[in-house]
């Protein structure tokens, strides 16, 4: 009798404990017909499937919208992806442009200054690059530090210096980003004369524009292919992160957070390579070559620098008369006969 009395407690008590359960094993051993109503309100919740939206009074842009996955999956882009392969990008530019001098050196003068100039710029045009310019260094920079500065600045800084340099840089990024879609039309509409590709742009590319060796000179007209293709970047890059920007700075315009994280993500890609590409730029331009940075400080340029440089441009501007002596010729050798300046 206790043996049938213990049996009966012992099958009662199974039967309650599993009874529950058989539900669940139905569920999960049928083929489909009953899913998990916990299971799939946590999946629509989470979109992992595809965005679904429900039902709001709330009248705004995705506002139906409870959990968006695409911002983590921007964010885990952000930081997995885009920070550390641009930094292999920048750094690998610098590390270039340093090899590039200890090989190369600066690039002189071969004839050394003749003491004759031809103007190279006008006015409009180097105020034009210069505006441009100070705009391309404030927005490089402030964006740099919004991308990197987490990593460089806090160690340096600490997290409240590197929370007020971040707030500053983010508010400078944001309020003089909108002048830079007007930059760049004006760089279109003062240096677009001259710059269309010709075949002898494709024998200086195939020369490596005469620059790894002395006296290497490839032919070139007022611009050079190198020249070229950097404002052609200008003017395609400089559309994509306007747009880009405009996108993220003006989220009233109604666009979603898929737009807007694709805005995120090509603004921080081509800003990238914008501004590594601007590093080869600003290196010519400065301390790689003599006489070039006086194009666009004086206008003018000494013509044994244009004859390396820019020969059939050079030939042109002789043909015109507009070689002229310098008002000021700096390291020119003066001529046998002339006056003492004294």
């Amino acid at each position: 009798m206790r043996r049938r009395a213990s049996m009966s407690l012992l099958a009662i008590l199974a039967f309650v404990l599993l009874a529950p359960l058989v539900p669940y094993a139905v569920a999960y051993m049928g083929p489909g017909n009953n899913p998990n109503p916990g299971a799939d309100l946590w999946r629509e919740i989470r979109q992992r499937e595809a965005p679904v939206a429900g039902t709001t009074q709330v009248e705004s842009v995705e506002s139906a919208i409870l959990i968006n996955k695409g911002g983590e999956d921007w964010r885990n882009f952000r930081m997995q992806q885009l920070v550390p392969i641009g930094a292999w990008v920048l750094g690998g530019m610098l590390v270039l442009l340093v090899a590039f001098y200890f090989f190369r050196g600066r690039i002189r003068i071969e004839g050394g200054r003749s003491g004759m100039v031809v103007e190279r710029f006008s006015v409009a045009q180097r105020m034009v690059h210069w505006f441009v310019a100070g705009l391309f260094i404030l927005l490089g920079v402030t964006g740099l530090v919004l991308l990197y500065g987490r990593f460089v600045l806090i160690p340096l800084l600490g997290p409240e210096g590197f929370g007020a340099t971040a707030s500053a840089c983010k508010e400078a990024h944001n309020l003089f980003g909108p002048l830079f879609p007007f930059a760049v039309l004006a760089v279109f509409a003062y240096y677009v004369k001259g710059n269309s590709f010709r075949w002898r742009d494709v024998k200086w590319f195939a020369n490596f524009g005469g620059l790894l060796k002395e006296g290497g000179h490839a032919g070139s007209g007022r611009y050079n292919g190198g020249q070229k293709v950097w404002f052609w970047l200008i003017v395609i890059f400089g559309l994509i992160i306007s747009v880009s920007g405009y996108i993220l700075v003006f989220p009233n315009f109604g666009q979603g957070r898929e737009l807007m994280a694709l805005a995120h993500l090509g603004h921080g890609i081509v800003a990238i390579f914008f501004i590594t590409a601007s590093l080869g730029h600003i290196y010519i331009g400065s301390v790689g070559m003599e006489g070039a940075l006086e194009a666009m400080t004086t206008g003018e340029v000494d013509t044994n620098w244009a004859r390396e440089h820019h020969d059939i441009w050079l030939e042109q501007m002789e043909a015109d008369g507009q070689v002229r002596p310098a008002r000021r010729s700096v390291g020119a050798v003066p001529k046998e006969g002339a006056a003492d300046a004294g």
